[in-house]
């Protein structure tokens, strides 16, 4: 059984970054602990979820990624390396998904964010979406 996929819910899902697909890659070579960010309903009763990554991998720029703590690591039940979530790239997939699986000791997802994060992690993820507005031509 799966969960809600509420925004700010840490599941384990088969991540497909954008330089596997690039390179021809159809699906994710781990499964890895991801964020949920967004959940559409669309017209046809279908669940459309957006989700992060999460990853040892420090960012390049500290500015695309939260870094999470040790005690939400463990809340979580994360392993106790720093953990960045990344906040440039993104899958979307129909919920739920045949990419989706249990956590490592049998959980349907990790847990939530706590909300602090969350907010954190929304706030980067609009700036680096945020493009500067023109003003309306006239002619």
């Amino acid at each position: 059984m799966h969960p809600d996929p509420v925004p700010g819910l840490v599941i384990r899902y088969s991540y497909l970054w954008k330089r596997e697909a690039d390179q021809g890659n159809l699906e994710g070579q781990k499964y890895r602990p991801c964020v949920v960010i967004v959940c559409v309903q669309r017209h046809d009763d279908e669940l459309i979820v957006t989700v992060a990554p999460i990853t040892h991998a420090q960012p390049a720029d500290a500015d695309q990624a939260v870094r999470l703590t040790t005690a939400t690591c463990r809340r979580l039940g994360l392993d106790d390396e720093t953990n960045w979530i990344v906040a440039t790239e993104f899958n979307r997939f129909v919920w739920p998904g045949p990419d989706l699986s249990p956590t490592q000791d049998g959980r349907p997802a990790y847990g939530e964010l706590p909300a602090v994060v969350f907010e954190a992690l929304r706030g980067k993820i609009l700036e680096q979406t945020a493009a500067p507005s023109e003003a309306p031509r006239t002619e």
